[in-house]
């Protein structure tokens, strides 16, 4: 049995609380705005409509992500070997969550270790950007790197679920020196994601500014890590504290639209309150590279492989026959699709 550590405790309630409570941010993704202009005669064939697209030296069949989640748990390890069986199996990227507990436990390792299952997928290790500030260096990041065998490296900003968590790691002076540094000495590129909240042109600018290689939005929209730390809160002020967060973010739809305008030639990954292939379809015609989803895979691989392969098969076709309805034939062509924006009503 894996030891129990404060980190892996942690982990474990994240797991219970997204699978058992209402956890969504109080803001929609702002997707909601934007429709595409149906094509009636879409001179297209739709089972020709090609989703394959290249990443970090990966092919992907379809421009999909199983977004960062867990690990450092039995429960976790065996979540994990789920979805990378399904990422192997219908050709997606997969995001690991933070191995900050393996690096401190390596007896926890084995929770994250998937690349054997998946030996052909884009995989994403995973740290918490802040813990080069708490005694983390490059070599560290290199050791995630290494114990799954990982395409890049995710650095994970969540400033303000640090701030109402109890304990929380709240020193972020500093770190984009420290980020910088890491991206330079790395063998892998570095992908800076953040966990729920958006990412603005300002932070986007001194990312890119810093090397780092890709930008994954995780806007306001979906699950709010705020209202998760709500519920693992130690007393009523911490309660209220989180609870007061419910609508913080930067929604999914705007976040997108401003890393494109900072960062052009920057690849976007669009996460953050996405539910089906429809979104992410919409998430690449306003500038992004390919969307990423957590919620409906964790629920899906809690219950077994056939419901994730299932439901990664399912997003894929509901893009495909969005891209058939709009007239399109690639990603590139989608990638140029104009959207209608909708005013809404003040």
């Amino acid at each position: 049995m894996p030891k129990v550590t404060p980190t892996s405790a942690r982990k474990a309630d994240h797991i219970r609380i997204n699978l058992d409570e209402d956890v969504r941010s109080g803001l929609t993704t702002g997707l909601e705005r934007y429709h595409f202009l149906h094509q009636a005669l879409p001179e297209v064939d739709l089972e020709k409509i090609h989703l394959g697209m290249s990443l970090f030296g990966r092919s992907l069949k379809t421009p999909m992500l199983i977004s960062s989640m867990t690990g450092g748990t039995e429960q976790a390890g065996k979540i994990n070997r789920t979805l990378a069986r399904a990422a192997q199996e219908t050709g997606i990227a997969m995001g690991l969550g933070s191995q900050r507990a393996a690096i401190e436990h390596p007896e926890l390792a084995s929770s994250f270790e998937v690349r054997e299952l998946a030996p052909d997928i884009l995989l994403l290790a995973n740290l918490g950007a802040i813990q080069l500030n708490y005694g983390y260096g490059a070599e560290h990041c290199q050791r995630a790197v290494d114990m799954v065998e990982a395409d890049a490296l995710i650095l994970h900003l969540n400033p303000l679920q640090e701030a109402v968590q109890p304990g929380g790691d709240t020193n972020f002076a500093g770190l984009l020196k420290k980020i910088e540094m890491v991206c330079k000495t790395l063998s892998v590129p570095v992908v800076a994601k953040e966990v729920g909240w958006g990412i603005s042109e300002q932070t986007a600018r001194r990312l890119v500014d810093a090397g780092i290689a890709a930008i994954d939005v995780a806007g306001a929209g979906g699950t709010s890590w705020s209202q998760v730390e709500r519920h693992r809160a130690q007393n009523e002020g911490q309660v209220r504290l989180a609870a007061a967060f419910v609508d913080w973010g930067i929604p999914t739809a705007d976040s997108i639209l401003q890393i494109r305008k900072a960062a052009p030639d920057t690849p976007i990954f669009a996460s953050g309150g996405l539910r089906t292939g429809l979104d992410i379809a919409k998430c690449i015609a306003l500038g992004a590279s390919l969307g990423g989803m957590a919620s409906p895979f964790l629920k899906a691989a809690s219950r077994s492989l056939d419901d994730t392969i299932m439901a990664i098969r399912e997003v894929a076709r509901e893009i495909r026959v969005t891209m058939f309805a709009a007239g399109v034939g690639n990603l590139r062509e989608l990638g140029n699709t104009s959207l209608i924006r909708l005013e809404t009503a003040e």
